[in-house]
């Protein structure tokens, strides 16, 4: 049972050492927090080049970088930085790491708490009571924790629920609009937005790891029929080796007509610029990557290929949601909002797993099964096309 704390904390630190996408999804926990503390200073913490997501926040007076893998030499720079300047840490990540930075920065802390599997299996049982072990540490240090739930709580959810023992009432949290905070927009790069014509289509193939990718094959028919209405296609990817030269992949394989109606972005745009593109955009489609959220974010007709991960944790929030979960486990076409989520057949999906042989490098098959039909369908919907 949470009780109630009635503490009024003066300066926060949100601490998210994760990806850029973890980043974003904090913005309302962010908002919500500046709603309970309308005076208070708030900084956050994470990795150094994953912070864009918050540019232009307004609630944020202070960014702090750090390494994802710092030396002693940095760790200790951070530590007398960071050293008890802080009446309360929102410790957003399970991590160990998370939760130092936590404990020395601040008097007080509130903390998500990971590594509960799913399952009855004396196996899974195995994995709890240890992990639960792990934790205690953790428990024993905060005020308050939130148990990760990687299938039924969204992670807007999860995050959110960090205040919910500063509140005596905690369950009307959620009884008003839920929005995420999409970062400040900056101009397009010059030689890009000059190729821009309306309408067009930005589409996102490139996920961090492969067991998120769609085929190519798949790519090039959705690709030709965007084509084909007179869209103009707008590729997008990180600066990352593996997007660029997928992106390269695919556009070998489109015919010329097609081909001269495509733009590719190779990697040159900032967040901030990306979400001045996508914001011009008719519709965004996408695989399971931070972009996807940050289109979401941005108020866009947004299409979400959805493979292992359960959409009811990490599925792109629909802004102006009421509620603590928008999306039901499993449906090969589910829209809230202006999120479509798409998810390919089966009785596994989704599994949570790293693909169907659970490492990065997997393919999966809900994905292969996820054909294209499905997704102009959607992007057909979402247009009004």
């Amino acid at each position: 049972m949470t009780v109630f704390s009635a503490l009024k904390p003066k300066k926060v630190l949100f601490i998210a050492t994760r990806q850029i996408g973890d980043v974003l999804v904090t913005t309302p926990l962010i908002s919500q927090a500046r709603e309970l503390w309308p005076d208070a200073e708030f900084h956050f913490l994470g990795y150094r080049g994953k912070l864009d997501m918050l540019k232009g926040n307004p609630d944020v007076a202070q960014t702090i970088e750090t390494s994802d893998r710092p030396k002693l030499r940095e760790y200790l720079s951070l530590f007398f930085r960071l050293f008890q300047r802080y009446d309360l840490a929102i410790v957003t990540q399970p991590s160990d790491r998370a939760y130092f930075y936590g404990l020395a920065a601040a008097h007080q802390r509130v903390g998500v708490l990971g590594g509960h599997p799913q399952g009855l299996t004396e196996q899974d049982k195995a994995k709890k009571s240890k992990s639960d072990k792990q934790n205690a540490w953790k428990k024993t240090i905060s005020l308050h924790t939130v148990d990760v739930d990687y299938f039924a709580q969204h992670v807007i959810t999860e995050k959110i629920r960090l205040l919910e023992i500063f509140y005596k009432r905690p369950q009307e949290i959620f009884n008003k609009p839920i929005s995420v905070i999409a970062p400040a927009g900056d101009p397009i790069t010059p030689s890009i937005a000059a190729q821009l014509h309306s309408p067009y289509v930005v589409v996102h193939p490139g996920p961090l790891t492969a067991y998120k990718r769609w085929p190519l094959s798949y790519w090039q028919s959705l690709l030709t029929w965007i084509a084909e209405q007179g869209w103009q296609v707008v590729l997008s990817a990180s600066p990352a080796k593996q997007d660029l030269q997928l992106n390269k992949d695919i556009l070998s394989l489109l015919d010329e007509k097609t081909r001269r109606q495509v733009v590719d972005t190779a990697g040159l745009l900032s967040i901030p610029q990306a979400g001045t593109l996508i914001r011009g955009a008719i519709a965004y489609v996408g695989v399971d990557t931070s972009i996807t959220h940050l289109a979401a974010a941005c108020n866009t007709p947004t299409i979400a290929l959805f493979g292992p991960t359960p959409p009811t944790n990490f599925g792109p929030w629909p802004n102006g949601f009421i509620g603590t979960q928008p999306y039901q486990l499993r449906a090969r076409s589910q829209t809230v909002g202006n999120v479509t989520i798409l998810q390919g057949p089966g009785e596994c999906v989704p599994c949570r797993k790293a693909g169907c042989e659970d490492r990065a490098s997997s393919n999966s098959e809900c994905l292969d099964h996820l054909e294209p039909n499905h997704v102009i369908a959607a992007l057909q919907a979402a247009t009004n096309k």
